[in-house]
């Protein structure tokens, strides 16, 4: 058992892009996201991505106009954010002053009040992000600061798999994405407040198949535990659904 910044450095971070589908689909399906839902900078324009990884959520809300803080715990992730985002001038350099709209930050997300100067209007924390958390009272935390750091009529974007209800024998093994050099598939073992999450991975080098595996916790979150910790913390939810087996839930101070 490893920790999710030990499970993201020696396995994850290398096939991440790829898990999701490749950059270009997954920046194009985020875009249609923040469209769909009219996500767009009214006031302030100031937008924080917790969990950014390599720029699946950070990008489209640049190129829609906000000036993104993009944070993650993963280097790797973040180094591939900074490239994918340099060809389009949307990346800040750290020494040098520009008016670029994403500044990348190598933090814990519980943090990130750290590296916020006033209230922004928005706050993104997707593609299963909060369930990497340690304990529900982290995630209670991220929701608190959330609400605290927005501006009046701000919005938190929550994006998680809901683990809530416990798969049993073979439906715990999962086939996860697959193609002719890499085959991605994971086993679930549940606990009553966490799923241990087992990621196999073989990736195909020459003729041969190599076996690359970890295991890290998730938070078991349920859509219902979250609409009702934000409405208690003052939050009204604007969305909730679920498709795909991803829950989607839209508060707004």
């Amino acid at each position: 058992m490893v920790s999710v910044e030990e499970h993201y450095e020696s396995l994850l971070s290398d096939v991440y892009t790829w898990l999701m589908g490749g950059f270009d689909e997954a920046k194009s399906s985020n875009l249609t996201f923040f469209q769909n839902r009219h996500i767009t900078p009214s006031s302030s324009g100031i937008a924080l991505d917790l969990g950014a990884g390599s720029g699946f959520q950070s990008i489209p809300l640049a190129e829609l106009g906000f000036n993104v803080t993009a944070i993650d715990l993963s280097q790797k992730l973040l180094d591939e954010l900074r490239s994918n985002a340099t060809g389009q001038s949307l990346v800040t350099m750290p020494s040098i002053a520009t008016n670029k709209s994403i500044t990348t930050i190598n933090d814990d997300i519980l943090n990130f009040k750290d590296h916020l100067s006033s209230p922004c209007e928005l706050i993104v924390c997707m593609t299963d992000t909060i369930t990497h958390l340690k304990s529900k009272q982290d995630a209670l935390t991220i929701f608190q600061d959330s609400f605290s750091s927005l501006e009046a009529g701000g919005k938190l974007v929550l994006t998680f798999r809901d683990l809530s209800a416990e798969l049993k024998d073979t439906a715990r093994f999962i086939p996860v994405r697959s193609d002719e050099n890499i085959i991605f598939t994971c086993f679930l073992e549940y606990e009553p407040e966490t799923v241990k999450i087992h990621d196999i991975v073989y990736i195909k080098k020459g003729d041969s198949w190599v076996l690359n595996k970890s295991c890290y916790r998730k938070i078991r979150l349920s859509a219902e535990w979250v609409e009702e910790q934000l409405a208690v913390i003052g939050f009204s939810i604007e969305e909730s659904s679920n498709s795909g087996g991803f829950q989607t839930i839209v508060a707004v101070k």
